[in-house]
C-alpha cells in the first residue's frame, strides 16, 4: 500500500517493491499464487484520506494488499497441505505468499479438476455469494420475478444464470452496451436494463407490472428504494453488495421505502459468502456439471501479470469489467 485514496482507485494508491521468497515455518506453506480475484469490498482495505487506520479496517501503508487467490502449494509443513494442492486462500499481492489456513477467511483445497481460474471466480467467493444467495436466501420459486442489479458483475453474473436456471423470471440490471450485450445475447435474462441510458423507474413499471417477488442487490443507491415501491407481497430482498456507496462522500442515505417491508411482510437479508465458505464443496457439486454441459457461463475478465492488480481493482468502480474480474500471475516457480 503506498497511499489512501482520495477520489478513484489508481495505481497511484500502490508501490511496487521486490523481496526474498518467504520460508515456511512449523504449521505453514509456502503457496505460489496463480489467480486473483476482484472484489469490490477491497477498496476498505485501501482505506480513505484522512481516516485513521484503526477506525477504517484499512492496511496500515507500506504493508502488501490483499485479496483471494488461488495458489499452487509450492512447499508444506502443515499436516493438512501438501505440494501440488490447489488452494483458494485470502493472501497478498505478490508472487510467493506464507499462509497456515486461517485468518480472514479459511483457505480451502480446489478438487484437482476444477481449473484454477474458476476456482478464483465461480468457485471462489462471488461464486458463494451467487449460489447460496439464489438457492438458500432467496428461495426463488418457479415462475417469480427476480431483479438482479449489477448483473454482469462477478457475482451477478453467475447469480442471474442460476436464477433463470431455476425457472425465475429474470430482470437483469447494469450499466453500459458490452454488459447489457452480454445479459442479452448469452445469460439467459427475460429483460435488461441499462441504467446508465433507460429510466430505471419506467423500465421496472413495465417489466414487473405485477411487482418484484425477489430483488439481488449488488448496487445499493436509488434502486434498491425504487425496487422496494414495486415489491410483492411476501418479498424478499438479499443485500450482497452495495458498490454505488462504497466510494460515495458523503456517504448515501440509506433506503427511504423500507417501511414497505412492514406492509407487505416482506424481509431484506444480508449476504455474508464468507460465512459459506465451508461449504464450497456444494457449490462444486452443484455447479461444475452445468458448467461443464455449457447450461451455465463463468463470464470471466482477464489481466495478466502482477503489476496490473491496480487496474484489476480499478475497473471494478470505473464499469470497465464484464463479468468476473480475474488476474493470471506470470511469474515463474522458484528453480
Amino acid at each position: 500500500m503506498g497511499k489512501r485514496l482520495d477520489g478513484e482507485v489508481s495505481e497511484a494508491n500502490f508501490e511496487w517493491s521486490e523481496g526474498q521468497v518467504p520460508a515456511p515455518g512449523e504449521g505453514q506453506y509456502l503457496l505460489h499464487n496463480l489467480w486473483y480475484s476482484f472484489d469490490p469490498t477491497q477498496v476498505f482495505l485501501v482505506g480513505e484520506a484522512g481516516r485513521p487506520e484503526t477506525e477504517s479496517g484499512a492496511i496500515p501503508l507500506g504493508e502488501v494488499m490483499r485479496g483471494f487467490a488461488v495458489s499452487e502449494v509450492v512447499e508444506s509443513r502443515h499436516p493438512g497441505f501438501q505440494p501440488g494442492d490447489l488452494v483458494h486462500s485470502h493472501v497478498g499481492w505478490e508472487d510467493y505468499s506464507v499462509g497456515d489456513g486461517t485468518g480472514w477467511a479459511p483457505a480451502y483445497r480446489i478438487p484437482s479438476d476444477v481449473p484454477p481460474n474458476w476456482g478464483a471466480g465461480v468457485f471462489g467467493i462471488t461464486g458463494v455469494a451467487a449460489y447460496f444467495g439464489v438457492t438458500e436466501v432467496a428461495k426463488g420459486k418457479p415462475g417469480e420475478t427476480f431483479v438482479i442489479s449489477g448483473a454482469a458483475g462477478g457475482v451477478g453474473s453467475i447469480a442471474t444464470q442460476l436464477a433463470k436456471l431455476r425457472g425465475l423470471r429474470v430482470v437483469a440490471i447494469a450499466g453500459g452496451d458490452r454488459k447489457c450485450a452480454w445479459l442479452r445475447e448469452e445469460s439467459g435474462a427475460d429483460v435488461v436494463i441499462d441504467h446508465r441510458k433507460e429510466d430505471v423507474a419506467q423500465r421496472l413499471k413495465e417489466a414487473c407490472p405485477d411487482g418484484i417477488d425477489i430483488y439481488f442487490d449488488n448496487a445499493g443507491g436509488p434502486t434498491l428504494d425504487l425496487v422496494l415501491d414495486r415489491l410483492r407481497n411476501g418479498g424478499r430482498v438479499i443485500l450482497c453488495g452495495a458498490t454505488s456507496r462504497y466510494r460515495a462522500n458523503p456517504p448515501l442515505p440509506g433506503p427511504a421505502n423500507y417501511l414497505q417491508l412492514i406492509m407487505l411482510n416482506a424481509r431484506m437479508e444480508g449476504l455474508l459468502a464468507r460465512d459459506y465458505l465451508p461449504r464450497v464443496p456444494e457449490v462444486v457439486g452443484a455447479l461444475l456439471p452445468l458448467l461443464r454441459s455449457g447450461r451455465l457461463k463463468s463470464k470471466e475478465d482477464v489481466l495478466v501479470g502482477l503489476r496490473n492488480a491496480p487496474t484489476g481493482l480499478a475497473r471494478l468502480y470505473s464499469g470497465a469489467n464484464v463479468g468476473k474480474q480475474l488476474l493470471q500471475m506470470d511469474a515463474p516457480k522458484p528453480s
